[in-house]
């Protein structure tokens, strides 16, 4: 039998966050505004907790060692070639293997009202990746904010890059889809895809493609057109590069409620991945079941494949090393 889960909640005015052992997951984010008006909880989940271990769909889940594709799931890693599990869906390795982080029951290190903290070791040889990983995924809440930073060394050469993989609908999950929502993002180029969903390698400039997000599009009308890039990705599902360093906006998601998230993040950028593959087959937590479009995911993270493409940034952590990262979702 399974170990059972842990669930946790974290509060601060106007938010309330629920919390899973279960890939140390973001479970609900419930928002009240400044009128007294909700809870209305905007991110997708399950309607019962047991779900996020029988059934693999990410929701809000910790992704690693390595989020997104790996072409092949092979990689040259100094002198070795290193071969890690392919998904059972498609040729390519994704996010992490067949038993991810997102798979596995993370331990309680820390819990106040605000704030909690989950740890991971991943042996040396876990899913075919070298050494072992320690691992540390931290949220705290304030008033409008939620953040969450993720921490991880290594006793051996080998290749980290973490999520979360929340999907978002600002107008309360289960109430529809988002093709209403209207999305920003501070991306001058995006990752163009092969057709088995693996970056060519190419950072193409989004002027004149749908992938121009720069101002505030509706997520429908953006996928509505005309774009071999948008028939691979069966919509958006694609990687937009957010130039700069350190903590800056990537995103703005905004529902027809007039809720609005910012998304802030040190990652090189952003994968928006607009839900295509929802069938009804998973409820949620207020008995809808979820259909095509019922949220969207911007996980922040590195350029997916980096491991095979010597111009993206790099995904290594060497021993002595500490892998960190920031998100910031900032509601309004």
């Amino acid at each position: 039998m399974p170990e059972q889960p842990t669930s946790l909640t974290l509060t601060a005015p106007g938010i309330q966050v629920g919390l899973l052992s279960t890939g140390a997951a973001v479970t609900r984010v419930e928002l009240t505004d400044a009128h007294g008006e909700g809870p209305v909880d905007v991110v997708l989940g399950h309607r019962d907790l047991a779900a996020y271990q029988e059934v693999r769909d990410f929701h809000g889940a910790t992704i690693g060692r390595v989020a997104n594709r790996i072409d092949g799931g092979r990689f040259q890693l100094g002198d070795e070639q290193v071969e890690v599990p392919l998904d059972p869906d498609e040729p390519h390795a994704l996010h992490g293997g067949p038993d991810g982080f997102d798979q596995r029951e993370w331990t309680l290190v820390e819990a106040t009202e605000d704030r909690a903290a989950w740890s991971l070791t991943s042996p040396d040889g876990d899913q075919g990746f070298p050494g072992e990983v320690e691992v540390e995924v931290r949220y705290a809440v304030a008033p409008g904010l939620l953040t969450v930073e993720h921490r991880a060394t290594t006793s051996a050469p080998t290749v980290v890059s973490l999520t979360n993989h929340s999907y978002w609908n600002l107008d309360g999950e289960g109430s529809g889809d988002v093709l209403g929502h209207t999305l920003q993002v501070d991306a001058d180029t995006y990752l163009p895809l092969r057709a088995d969903q693996i970056p060519t390698g190419e950072l193409r400039d989004v002027t004149g493609t749908p992938f121009d997000l720069r101002r505030p599009v509706a997520l429908g009308d953006a996928m509505a057109e005309d774009d071999e890039q948008l028939t691979i990705g069966q919509g958006f599902d694609h990687h937009l590069v957010v130039s700069g360093d350190g903590l800056r906006r990537h995103a703005v998601l905004v529902g027809r409620s007039g809720r609005r998230l910012e998304v802030w993040s040190d990652r090189p950028g952003v994968q928006v991945y607009a839900g295509a593959h929802f069938d009804g087959t998973v409820t949620g937590p207020r008995g809808v079941a979820y259909r095509p479009r019922a949220g969207v995911a911007l996980e922040t993270q590195a350029h997916p494949d980096a491991v095979n493409h010597p111009r993206f940034p790099s995904v290594v952590l060497l021993p002595g090393q500490t892998y960190t990262s920031t998100t910031q979702w900032r509601f309004s």
